[in-house]
């Protein structure tokens, strides 16, 4: 358990998208440090299967809620409502993707992505304000409330596979954290996280077909792990961040960081 300045045991979270991925990482270590978790996914079998499971872990409430829509997210948060009067922080983790060759890209692929990717997060937080206000508020020194946007490498680097609404919507979701962070200060601290490649479910297909050769072009020639996550989500949420806000972080093993522009070939 952490201690002092790193210490977020007590406190209350959303975490969109928690049932499994990324997202079901940062449940698992919240609980383990105490945090009271809500989490949402968008099947009740799924939601009733991670309730079950997480559990074990801690106090978890697990809500089957669409947060593609408007509609969604404030359900979402009224039924978080049901449960708190308060949210140190919002997760927002959810997203979606697609992929498709240019020439056959759909314009459907447009809004369900950049919905769910980038809509729904500000929505969100927009419908959470009250909740996370009154943690900020609180008598129980949290400080300010925190709101973390899940972003992507692919939103910093052009990436290889044709996933255009997809690099585009974390893209806006980066900046967007920018505005929010300007907006929403000094009582909720808006940051956001960029993953490089991690072992889940929208990473699968690429890893069955390449992760020898992803993990290879990483400083640190391996994916992303569990306790990655967990590191930087604790420090994010912990006093210890209380003068940060508006940033992107990428974790990635320094994949963003030591990339190079292939200016030319060299001759053999």
């Amino acid at each position: 358990m952490s201690t002092g300045m790193f210490d977020i045991s007590g406190k209350h979270v959303l975490v969109t998208g928690g049932a499994r991925g990324i997202g079901r990482m940062i449940v698992e270590s919240l609980l383990r440090r105490g945090v009271t978790v809500y989490l949402s996914t968008r099947k009740e079998e799924a939601a009733t299967q991670a309730a079950r499971e997480l559990g074990e872990l801690g106090e978890v409430h697990a809500f089957a809620v669409d947060i593609g829509t408007e509609d969604g997210c404030h359900e979402l948060v009224d039924r978080v409502s049901a449960h708190t009067h308060r949210l140190h922080g919002l997760i927002n983790n959810a997203g979606a993707t697609w992929g498709a060759a240019f020439d056959e890209f759909p314009d459907a692929a447009w809004d369900k992505v950049l919905g769910v990717n980038v809509k729904a997060p500000f929505t969100l937080a927009k419908a959470a304000r009250s909740l996370l206000g009154a943690a900020a508020l609180g008598s129980d020194g949290g400080g300010p409330a925190r709101v973390i946007n899940i972003g992507s490498i692919d939103g910093l680097l052009v990436p290889n596979y044709e996933n255009y609404s997809y690099s585009a919507a974390k893209a806006a979701i980066h900046h967007l954290t920018r505005h929010m962070a300007s907006t929403l200060a000094p009582s909720i601290l808006v940051n956001a996280i960029a993953p490089g490649p991690f072992p889940t479910k929208m990473m699968e297909w690429v890893l069955d077909e390449r992760g020898d050769e992803i993990s290879g072009s990483n400083p640190l020639k391996r994916l992303g792990r569990a306790d990655d996550v967990d590191g930087l989500v604790t420090f994010l949420l912990s006093d210890a961040s209380s003068y940060i806000t508006g940033t992107v972080i990428p974790l990635d093993g320094g994949l963003t960081a030591t990339a190079s522009a292939a200016l030319f070939v060299e001759e053999s």
